[in-house]
């Protein structure tokens, strides 16, 4: 019983303290400090205290990434400071650019990691280890993220306890620099399971919807932070070879989330829904959003408190037109979150770009009228994904399209897929462009890829014994996993497909070409155009979520390294997917692509 209490309490912490996030601030000299962490317990209250400060800087870390990025667009309700996050005018007093936000957390993991006794015992059982990578993997997360938005960045990995400290000069490490700095003592520790906790009930929406998730599913796991700061870095191989080990450990195949089209739906050219069509899948895509982030799908997730007196809130509902913390609906009469116009705000401050729509739009939908239909048909109904993530809506008698990602009061930092498309892209740039595409078409099933002509037999080999997914062993693990382009484009898997890669692939290659680029048939050729269908599958799945931004200047690195088509190719290409949005600085220039650091 006392137990449950204590967890109880701390998950109330997790949601409900206001000072736990702030026991390591240095803005005063009134500090207190327990350095002795010498009980069980505290490991658990110091975690939920380390991830209280992920909640705190989460807002901020999404509109950075989406304002920035092509998906979004402002609206005439849109603030003075995410016009300029939108236009590149952000100035250091623009109150979402905040390091500050990030070396919080940075300054809580590495008072934890300084104190800790991680030799406490419970029998033969080290108690406070999990706890302790978690604090390993969330300062490295918080110092990539501050990586992504500065450049270089000041580095220290001792706490701060003291004004003067604080005041100290600190040595500037880039993103290579953390990397070497911190990937070792990470990597040591890779294969150990996050904390768990339990259950959360973390209480009920004002709107009546009870939220409730794993504790599991608020953790980082060490594999997929050490892959994504060896992505960042262009590490390709060693990236691949830690999302790899994350999905075989935790046997993680690709879900088959489905995208319904529905006949509500206004699709392109007033095209209809077939009027039967043969699908399969593991559940609905719209699920993975709810309130409660229970599906096998998400990883790690950002849970923001139900209502004011719950926690730290989110303003990303608002923002994006959804009144999440509404005070008006009548929980008694059973509405659920996405009933009624009372949640829909018409002043919504961000809404989806022109390109988002194009993009959505121009992607087929494959279909069989029947299961034994042998052949696969095509209509350009769009990316199913898109009518589920920007739904149209009526109040005070005006109709627009809101984006609905934040109807559950979640952000989600890693999903399955997450961990899918940063393999593919790692594959990719590794030299294996039909491995990347695979990801997309059929998923890395023995099954699925049997009769793959499209895939080389050094790719084979490679996905059987460096990357094992198609190995004995693992198999069976993997034969139910499905292609990502799948979600919301149907019928990709397969021979019958018209989705093969020489069609996909060339007409990116046309589609560059058309653009001005000399392409040839080269296998870098090849690697540059599945890379960019790579980026548009992000768009259709993550779109809205807080990375487009990162996911863009990652890929334009990646284009920079390769320099197929000049050195700064990546830059070229970045200032042309930005250029819709008349920018004012020139993003040719990597320099322009970082935050002023306050």
């Amino acid at each position: 019983m006392k137990k449950l209490l204590i967890i109880a309490a701390i998950f109330g912490m997790f949601f409900t303290t206001t000072s736990c996030e702030d026991i390591l601030e240095t803005e005063s000299s009134q500090l207190v400090f327990n350095p002795s962490l010498d009980q069980k317990t505290d490991s658990m209250y110091y975690t939920l205290a380390m991830l209280k400060g992920v909640q705190m800087a989460i807002d901020q870390n999404v509109l950075i990434n989406e304002m920035r990025g092509d998906l979004t667009s402002t609206t005439e309700y849109t603030e003075t400071a995410l016009r300029e996050l939108a236009n590149f005018t952000a100035g250091a007093n623009n109150k979402y650019d905040s390091a500050y936000v990030y070396y919080r957390i940075i300054n809580n993991c590495n008072y934890y990691i300084a104190h800790r006794d991680t030799m406490l015992m419970t029998g033969s059982h080290k108690v406070a280890i999990p706890e302790y990578v978690q604090a390993l993997s969330i300062r490295a997360w918080a110092y990539m993220q501050l990586c992504k938005n500065y450049g270089t960045v000041d580095f220290y990995t001792t706490p701060i306890t003291s004004i003067s400290e604080a005041n100290a000069p600190k040595e500037k490490k880039d993103m290579k620099g953390v990397l070497a700095a911190l990937a070792p003592e990470l990597a040591m520790y890779k294969d150990i399971e996050v904390p768990n906790y339990g259950d959360i009930d973390a209480g009920n929406t004002n709107f009546g919807v009870t939220k409730k998730f794993s504790s599991k599913k608020i953790m980082f796991p060490a594999l997929l932070v050490l892959g994504d700061m060896y992505l960042e870095c262009n590490e390709y191989e060693q990236a691949a070879t830690y999302y790899t080990q994350y999905l075989i450990n935790n046997k993680k195949p690709a879900y088959g989330y489905f995208a319904m089209p529905d006949i509500s739906f206004s699709y392109p050219n007033k095209l209809s829904v077939p009027r039967s069509y043969n699908v399969m899948f593991n559940d609905y895509w719209r699920n993975m959003f709810n309130v409660s982030p229970d599906r096998n799908e998400n990883i790690t997730v950002v849970p923001m408190a139900v209502n004011s007196l719950k926690g730290t809130v989110t303003k990303l509902p608002k923002l994006f037109g959804y009144n999440y913390y509404t005070t008006d609906v009548d929980t008694t009469d059973n509405k659920s979150q996405t009933s009624g116009s009372t949640m829909y705000i018409l002043e919504r401050e961000i809404e989806a770009s022109s390109q988002y729509y194009n993009l959505c739009n121009q992607q087929d939908w494959y279909y069989k009228p029947s299961s034994d239909y042998l052949e696969v048909l095509t209509t350009r109904l769009g990316d199913i994904r898109r009518y589920y993530t920007v739904q149209s809506a009526t109040k005070d008698d005006s109709t627009y399209n809101r984006i609905t990602k934040y109807d559950g009061g979640n952000v989600y930092i890693y999903r399955v897929a997450t961990v899918y498309m940063h393999l593919a892209e790692a594959l990719n740039r590794m030299g294996y462009p039909d491995a990347a595409f695979a990801i997309l078409k059929d998923g890395i099933s023995e099954t699925s890829l049997e009769e793959a002509a499209y895939l080389r037999p050094e790719t084979r080999e490679l996905l059987t014994t460096k990357f094992p997914f198609l190995s004995e062993e693992y198999k069976n693990l993997f034969a139910n996993s499905y292609g990502l382009h799948y979600r919301g484009s149907n019928r990709t898997n397969g021979k019958e497909s018209p989705y093969q890669m020489s069609t996909i692939v060339g007409n990116k290659l046309a589609e560059l070409a058309a653009q001005g680029l000399t392409v040839g048939e080269t296998l870098n050729d090849t690697i540059n155009a599945v890379e960019d269908l790579l980026c548009d599958e992000y768009a259709m799945e993550f779109a809205f979520e807080g990375t487009r931004f990162g996911d863009l200047t990652r890929l334009a690195r990646h284009k920079n390294a390769d320099a197929t088509y000049g050195a700064n190719y990546g830059g070229q290409w970045l200032a042309r997917k930005l250029a819709h949005k008349n920018v004012a600085k020139d993003l040719t220039d990597e320099q322009n692509w970082y935050l002023p650091m306050k």
